[in-house]
């Protein structure tokens, strides 16, 4: 990042700024002062978030053991040194051959990794090795072009996650375009008691707009940072971003054969998994809390620089994660286990798993205006009898639902 200091402009803060240096030396504050690690040759030495967040001396008191994550990405490959044993049975919902642990791009691994990869074999370390993580594996557009997949992926597994007894969902993923079926899971996820983040997108100068599941009410969007805690030229910016985390600079698998790690910008979403992670060490350090009360302390130990407490960056959102200030220092307000954070409205406040109800018809509050997708249905049946809705090689599918025609929008992009 060329530019050395970048300003803020918090909502409802009458035009004032707010420096990124500020809050970058904010988020060191009761965290730690010491400097990120020189770049060494292995892997682990490049994740230079892990001294300043004070890793090691978190997992002294929780590891994120208990926790659940269920990783919404490109498929989780098992079989990696860091992740052997961290992984459970998911889902793929994408449709076409393969499993949840056939990741065709090494994203979601990635991802995976650096929220519960135990760091075997010189691979990532994840900031909650003790957390467990449940893949979902959905398409992006390039490997829909490729196969006939479920136009539903996305909507599919977060119902699926909020049906099982994850905690937390990450999903360093989005699209422009919001799906009715999509903001029914999410409704549901909520009403289930799951704490879902999700990445705003990298392309801030490319349109920056708003890239959904991020921008629903309910979601976490999480924005990106840098090493100095300055937001990332590329994350993208609005009133969809809730919270931020490192997600620059951060190394990658970038070979669907698993041999080796890429050096590159990891952006919203390493972020995302960073901020899923803190949020597993949290609650596994307070599990009869609620994804609310989790959430809560989240916002209120994120560190902000001087802002005033309440106010909100469109480029931090209520600032950077500082998981340490709660497990170190005993610090944050839970609040009120029943009260959402992101709408301020009354929800179930529990974590459990009750059973399955009807998909919700109301629409959330919108966040930003966008143009809403029309998605495309299809003959096919799933075993429950119910429309599953196909793209087929990433042309636009056309059938008649209910006397209706329906046309396919879609580009979906790892954030």
């Amino acid at each position: 990042m060329n530019q050395t200091l970048r300003s803020i402009a918090p909502q409802g803060l009458s035009g004032r700024l707010v420096g990124i240096l500020a809050v970058a030396a904010a988020w060191s504050l009761g965290i730690a002062g010491v400097a990120p690690s020189a770049v060494a040759a292995d892997v682990q030495s490049k994740q230079w978030y892990l001294g300043p967040m004070r890793a090691e001396e978190m997992w002294k008191t929780t590891t994120g053991e208990g926790v659940k994550v269920a990783v919404i990405d490109t498929g989780v490959n098992s079989s990696t040194p860091s992740l052997k044993g961290q992984v459970l049975k998911g889902l793929d919902a994408t449709g076409a051959e393969g499993d949840e642990t056939d990741d065709y791009d090494g994203h979601g691994t990635t991802m995976a990794e650096l929220i519960a990869g135990t760091g075997r074999g010189g691979g990532l370390k994840g900031l909650a090795p003790g957390a467990k993580i449940v893949p979902m594996r959905v398409a992006d557009t390039q490997f829909q072009n490729k196969h006939s997949v479920n136009a539903y992926d996305t909507a599919d597994s977060i119902r699926a996650a909020a049906d099982s007894d994850v905690k937390i969902i990450s999903m360093s993923f989005g699209s422009e375009f919001k799906m009715d079926r999509e903001i029914e899971a999410v409704k549901y996820a909520q009403s289930k008691g799951k704490l879902f983040f999700a990445a705003v997108g990298n392309e801030s100068k490319k349109g920056n707009k708003a890239i959904y599941p991020a921008a629903y009410p309910e979601v976490v969007g999480v924005a990106a940072t840098d090493r100095l805690g300055k937001v990332s030229e590329t994350s993208q910016h609005g009133d969809f971003v809730d919270i931020a985390a490192p997600g620059d600079d951060l190394p990658f698998w970038c070979d669907q054969k698993f041999e080796r790690y890429c050096e590159g910008n990891g952006g919203t979403s390493a972020a995302t998994a960073i901020t899923s992670a803190s949020a597993a060490l949290i609650w596994s350090a307070h599990p009869d809390w609620t994804a609310n009360q989790v959430l809560n302390v989240l916002f209120d130990t994120a560190g902000r620089g001087d802002w005033e407490k309440g106010t909100l960056s469109n480029y931090l959102g209520h600032g950077i994660i500082r998981p340490a200030v709660n497990i170190l220092k005993g610090k944050g307000n839970p609040g009120a286990p029943d009260i959402s954070p992101l709408t301020k409205e009354k929800t179930s406040g529990s974590s459990a798993s009750p059973a399955p109800s009807a998909p919700a018809s109301s629409q959330p509050e919108k966040k930003e205006k966008a143009d809403d997708a029309v998605v495309a249905g299809s003959s096919k049946e799933k075993d429950d009898g119910s429309p599953l809705g196909l793209i087929i090689g990433g042309a636009a599918a056309v059938v008649v639902l209910g006397g209706g025609a329906f046309a396919l929008v879609r580009k979906r992009r790892t954030a």
